[in-house]
């Protein structure tokens, strides 16, 4: 290994919004982070089902291509209508 040419490698301290703080090593040049998710509150690793969303992508997401345009619709009523002749 090269001297001087490698980061810093040390303890900090993490803390997730649910209060959840755990120490890692890192190089981050900050002596704490903070996150969003942990193994303490993720669905994944709780079992519970809820819904992690948050900053509304789903939302913003809904409102840009939530609604069809007109001649989408018209198409999309077509098909449906082909199909359920048959």
């Amino acid at each position: 290994m090269q001297a001087e040419i490698h980061p810093n490698y040390r303890e900090i301290s993490v803390e997730c919004s649910c209060g959840n703080r755990f120490n890692t090593r890192s190089t981050l040049d900050k002596e704490a982070l903070r996150i969003e998710v942990c193994s303490q509150c993720h669905p994944f690793y709780t079992g519970k089902q809820k819904i992690v969303d948050a900053s509304g992508r789903v939302d913003r997401f809904r409102q840009k291509y939530g609604s069809r345009s007109g001649a989408a619709k018209a198409e999309h009523e077509t098909a449906q209508n082909k199909e359920g002749k048959e």
